[in-house]
């Protein structure tokens, strides 16, 4: 069986930090897209980018070779450097703080077991179709005051 290639591109907004925010996702498989979005309240940026990723992950309805496109190096970096430290230290920072956002960072790294994930570091507002298209899910996402 073929394991299908999904293209994610993720995005968070906040208007404010903290205040209203939003989170995009756009996926691409082949000819099919899918957009995702949605918001809350009271929250951070930093909430949102993470959020976008999980429910991007979440939407995959089979074991996916995955690229996730993200701008936020918050994202990145957590995925790809910090978080063998933070789950080593039982969630906590290297000065022994408690790790932010603790809670989705768990539902992320509970996700990632089942897909095959790349992560790409992509410029904000430069202009990537993908990037700019989750940026105006996450806009959308962000609840009316």
């Amino acid at each position: 069986m073929t394991v299908p290639h999904v293209e994610i591109y993720t995005d968070g907004a906040c208007k404010g930090n903290p205040g209203p925010g939003g989170w995009g996702a756009f996926l691409t498989s082949g000819p099919h897209e899918k957009e995702l979005f949605g918001g809350e309240a009271r929250t951070t940026n930093n909430r949102m980018e993470l959020l976008a990723v999980i429910k991007a992950l979440e939407a995959l309805k089979q074991r996916s070779d995955v690229v996730v496109h993200t701008d936020s190096q918050y994202v990145q970096k957590g995925v790809s450097e910090w978080m063998r430290g933070w789950k080593a230290r039982g969630w906590k920072t290297a000065d022994k703080k408690p790790v932010k956002n603790v809670d989705l960072w768990l539902q992320l790294d509970a996700l990632l077991g089942g897909h095959a994930i790349r992560w790409q570091w992509v410029k904000g507002h430069a202009g990537n179709p993908g990037n700019e298209r989750a940026d105006a899910l996450a806009n959308k996402g962000v609840p009316s005051r």
